[in-house]
This record gives structure tokens, sequence and C-alpha cells, in this order.
């Protein structure tokens, strides 16, 4: 039964294999590049006092490897349980030719478990290598942008692949198990994979663990600035994410001095009082002598006034809980593979004639 499994797979995994290979390649040249270039400018770029452009410039480089990897990573794991999931049974229920192997003294359960049990190590095996070479490929990135943790990177570092791709896979062959025809079975993986990747993302990832709470003055060097919200036209001012290197900030709010969020009808009635006039920063080089520097002035007598009497109220994850969230994420998928293997064997067993 090995032997036949590997055989009606071995096209799909030869595809990986030199996909792999040519993955392997590429980052192997670029990144030993990228790793020479950091430690020769952006490693050693504060003994020059010259580390804003030092990284800037190092920024620039691979920008379109930048672009595709990290999809990559989000990809892949969709396409496992599209190409790989949805037709390992599928296709053999609407040919007919699992009669003949339960003909042959091999049981449902045997003939599943090693059908199933195969192709989903190897998907892990897939998108495990990937991760970890897209993971080796950015750390040159990563120490200068200090963003692993926010959704959009954290998808695309780690473990978390080997869950998706696990994930994907058992809900590929689920869909392929229970509606038996291979196209509406791919659909179906697709849709459901993409909502449990968004679900996972918006709904639960955030309330994995409690976030903490920091209060943190309001500042101009913050990102503090006034404008309108949403087109209305009504002036508030509205300040930036603090930059905390590697959290996740979850929210931003401005409070007063009890705690309370306030809202821009009350942040602009406040400017209306404390600064009459104030329609957003000065812009460096406009203005006249005398008129640009009473612009300023009157700029920093209103930030002074705001910070007086608001704060910014933040809840982020730390950066201490990277490895936390990525071990309970891919828990989380590994758990719901699971489950639908689960329900593939008892089907499998018990529905189909």
């Amino acid at each position: 039964m090995i032997r036949l499994t590997w055989l009606q797979f071995r096209f799909q995994a030869a595809i990986a294999v030199a996909t792999l290979a040519a993955v392997a390649i590429v980052l192997a040249i670029t990144g030993s590049h990228l790793v020479h270039l950091y430690n020769t400018t952006v490693a050693n770029c504060a003994a020059q006092n010259d580390c804003e452009s030092a990284t800037h410039a190092f920024l620039l480089n691979d920008q379109f490897l930048q672009s595709m990897l990290g999809p990559l990573l989000l990809i892949v794991p969709g396409l496992l349980g599209i190409f790989w999931g949805a037709p390992l049974i599928a296709r053999e229920l609407e040919s007919g030719t699992y009669r003949l192997v339960w003909n042959q003294s091999i049981s449902r359960t045997r003939w599943l478990a090693i059908k199933l049990g195969l192709v989903a190590l190897a998907s892990m095996v897939v998108a495990g290598l990937i991760s970890l070479m897209v993971t080796w490929w950015s750390s040159p990135f990563d120490r200068i942008n200090k963003d692993r943790f926010l959704p959009g990177t954290f998808d695309e570092r780690g473990i978390v692949a080997l869950g998706y791709a696990l994930f994907a896979f058992a809900l590929g062959v689920t869909a392929g198990v229970i509606i038996r025809r291979t196209l509406p079975a791919i659909a179906t993986t697709l849709v459901a994979f993409v909502f449990a990747r968004l679900a996972m993302v918006f709904w639960i990832r955030p309330h994995l663990m409690s976030p903490e709470h920091l209060s943190l003055p309001v500042t101009a060097s913050s990102g503090l600035g006034f404008g309108s919200t949403n087109g209305s036209g009504v002036v508030t001012f509205i300040a930036d994410d603090p930059r905390i290197p590697n959290a996740w900030v979850v929210s931003n709010q401005i409070a007063d001095k009890a705690g309370h969020v306030a809202s821009a009808a009350v942040l602009h009635q406040f400017l209306q009082t404390a600064c009459p006039g104030i329609g957003g920063p000065p812009v460096a080089g406009t203005g006249s002598g005398n008129h640009a520097v009473a612009n300023q002035e009157r700029f920093n007598t209103c930030v002074a006034k705001v910070s007086a009497n608001y704060h910014l109220a933040l809840t982020y994850q730390p950066a201490n809980r990277y490895w936390a969230f990525q071990w309970y994420e891919t828990a989380i998928f590994v758990a719901l593979a699971l489950a639908l293997a689960g329900i593939c064997f008892w089907w499998v067993r018990r529905r189909l004639a």
C-alpha cells in the first residue's frame, strides 16, 4: 500500500523537490550576499555615525524577492491543500479505483491512514523547508525593521507554516471525501482555507493572550498631528502608533487623565478652546520670517496643552511573546487538522459504500 501511494504521488513529489531546489539555490546565493552586506555596512554603522543612510540603502536590496517571499508562505499551504489534499481521495472516488484496493484485503482504515500519513508528512516538510529558507533569508531585514510580530510578517516566519500546511491538506482531503468530486472539493478547500486564515488573523489571534497596557505621553516627536478624520472636515488631533521593536500594537487610542478614550468630537472641542486656528502642523520652509516663527510657536504651544491633558493608551503584545503565539497558532491548526482527519476516517468507514 505504501508503494502504491508513492507511485500515485511521485509526480507531485518531483515537482515539489524541483521547486524547493530552485528556491534554495536562489535564496542561498542572494541570502549570502545580504548577510555579507549587512555585516559590512549596517552592523558597524554606529561607529561611523551613519546608520540612517546605511539601513535605508540596505533595505533597497532585492526588493523583488522581498515582495515575493512573504506571499509565497501564505500561498504554499493553500496550494498544498488544493492540489495535494482535495484530489487525494476525491480522484479515487470519482474513478472508482478505491473498490479495487478494498478487495485486495486492505482495510479502509489502513488505506486512508497510509495515504493521509504519507502526503501529510510531505506537505509539512515542504512548508517547513520553505519557511526555514524564507526566515533565514529575511533575518537581516528583520533585524532592521523589527516588525516580525506584526500580522503581515508573523504569518511569513517561524513554524506557523507547518500548521497552515497540515490544516490545508486535511481540509482538502475532507472536502474530497465528503463531496466526492475533485473540482468542487478544490473550490471548497480554497474558500474554507481563506476564511480560516482570515478568522485567525482578525478574530482569534488577538485574543490568544491578554495584551499588555501602556500609557505614553503625546508629543510631536511621537507622531502627533492635526487634521480631519474620514474626510469630515472636523479638525482633531491624531497620534501615530509608537515604535516598539518587534512588538504588536493592537490598539492605540488617545485618552484623558482619567483613562477615558476621547472621541473625535471631544478632541475637536478641546482644540477649539485651547488651540483656535490649529489645522495642521507647520511645514518647514513655508511662510516668511516672523510668520513662520509664529506658526511654529503656536504649534508648539498647542502640543504642550494637548500633552498636559491627554496621553496614549496603548494595547500591545510584547516581543517576548512572539514564540508563544507561534506555538499556540500552530497547535490550533494542527488540532483542527487532526479533527478533520478524524472526520475523514469516520466518513470512509461509515458512509462510503
